[in-house]
């Protein structure tokens, strides 16, 4: 069973979509794991980033990142980096998929409205990185069964 991170960044929060990110999630099967609302410190932030330090776009990304509150997730499913990553399309909102999130709300990259781990091995990092150990909630719905096959 996979965990991937998923981020309402700050434009999605601002403009509402918390909840449609979560029940397009939800309706897809995927169960949720963990959440918290919070405001990004820019250390915090140069860490997850860090991949990106030294690229033109870097300082941008972190201003960003900790403008407005983000809605951080974990959410768990078989493939879930692969089934997260096309519900939300692709990063270039005029390339994503109609009907993923980025083509029915978003228009420029810069204002993309998610981040989603990238990679199983990615996931496992940042939902460390984000969540303590204790913040993860092992559960069973009781429709588990109706969506996953194992």
């Amino acid at each position: 069973m996979e965990r991937t991170l998923v981020l309402v960044k700050p434009d999605g929060v601002q403009r509402g979509l918390i909840g449609e990110v979560i029940a397009r999630l939800e309706r897809r099967g995927l169960r949720l794991v963990a959440a918290k609302f919070m405001q990004v410190s820019r250390e915090f932030a140069e860490t997850h980033y860090a991949i990106h330090k030294g690229k033109p776009f870097y300082d941008g990304l972190i201003s960003y990142i900790i403008s407005a509150p983000v809605m951080a997730m974990v959410w768990e499913g078989p493939n879930a980096v692969a089934a997260v990553r096309q519900t939300m399309g692709a990063t270039r909102p005029t390339e994503a998929a109609p009907g993923s999130i980025r083509h029915d709300f978003a228009l420029e990259v810069g204002r993309n409205l998610t981040h989603a781990s990238d990679t199983v091995e990615n996931g496992e990092k940042e939902v460390a990185l984000w969540f303590k150990q204790e913040e993860l909630v092992d559960w069973k719905r009781e429709v588990d069964r109706w969506v996953f096959e194992k």
